[in-house]
């Protein structure tokens, strides 16, 4: 199948098939997958055109939804940080996707750029698997422990079954918001951070995000749990919500910058046919992949994340100095 935008011609399953390979794995650590999906469309599809960021914004848009709804139906939204994290990716994006056409139009220097924001991803969450992290990180070593007892409880009682992981009563309990500091309690922990923090970050990631097309997500979500020690259950569903607005966001943005001088001189219109084939297969992997998230051990979330992003940096820098 022959997509005119992109100039790309693959068959028309592929794109849904590797989406939801790519969102069943990565949604449980609050990541939609599209920074692992623009690898595959500039390396493997090569679509290397600026119009590449905001098709995968279009995955992000379609894709979303599914993984969203279960985290909201189960009660592991932390609503404060959530909306602190749009109201500060919202600029950024825009400023990113203008950098995006006026900065970064050579594929190389992309990938190279790209490149790095994975490795600083990939090293991240490695390090977050090891057991001097975990050391110190007594509430993250509490809730490690709660999800190990409560599969062994489930499967006692139902002779060796599936375990039930999370309980009911682990939903999001916002206990203080204001502009100093934002607290909320999750399963008998509470965590807090700085509301000023958040935005500062955001914002950068934003920018970070509308040049690579990603909505930010990827990159806000392990500063959360890493920095912050946010428990992944209840940063998964904000980074999501956050990474779905500004995805909107960006992809309208990049859709009026095609009208302008600077827009008609370069290919930034998104291709919306392949973009969504991608986020059908997105819309089903990140909703089985939030339903998987109750089962998984956080460490294992980070571990695999993990070894799968740092793999790809290495590749793109590399590819860099060839």
């Amino acid at each position: 199948m022959h997509f005119p935008v992109s100039g790309v011609d693959v068959f028309p399953l592929i794109p849904p098939l590797v989406a939801f390979a790519v969102s069943s794995v990565t949604s449980p650590a609050g990541v939609s997958g599209a920074f692992l999906l623009l690898p595959f469309q500039v390396s493997v599809l090569g679509f290397t055109s600026p119009a590449v960021s905001p098709t995968n914004l279009i995955y992000n848009i379609v894709a979303i939804p599914g993984g969203l709804a279960r985290f909201i139906r189960e009660g592991r939204m932390a609503w404060p940080l959530t909306w602190v994290i749009i109201l500060g990716t919202l600029p950024g994006v825009f400023g990113g996707a203008w950098l995006r056409i006026r900065y970064f139009l050579d594929p190389r220097l992309f990938k190279f750029f790209v490149g790095l924001v994975l490795l600083y991803l990939g090293v991240r969450l490695l390090y977050e698997t090891t057991g001097r992290y975990l050391k110190s990180k007594d509430q993250s070593k509490a809730l490690e422990k709660k999800f190990k007892e409560r599969i062994r409880q489930i499967k006692a009682e139902e002779h060796a079954r599936l375990a039930s992981g999370l309980p009911k009563e682990a939903v999001v309990k916002t206990k203080k918001v204001s502009l100093a500091k934002i607290e909320y309690e999750f399963w008998g922990e509470t965590f807090s951070f700085s509301t000023l923090t958040i935005f500062l970050l955001a914002l950068a990631v934003g920018l970070v995000g509308g040049i690579y097309g990603i909505g930010g997500g990827a990159i806000i979500a392990p500063f959360c749990v890493s920095i912050l020690g946010l428990p992944v259950y209840t940063v998964a569903g904000a980074a999501l919500a956050g990474t779905f607005l500004t995805s909107i966001a960006g992809v309208a943005f990049y859709a009026a910058l095609a009208f302008t001088p600077l827009g008609m001189q370069n290919a930034v219109s998104p291709d919306w046919a392949l973009g969504a084939l991608f986020g059908i297969g997105g819309f089903l992997g990140t909703y089985c992949g939030a339903y998987l998230q109750k089962y998984l051990q956080e460490r294992l979330i980070r571990g695999v994340l993990g070894i799968i992003v740092t793999g790809l940096a290495v590749n793109y820098v590399v590819q860099y100095f060839l």
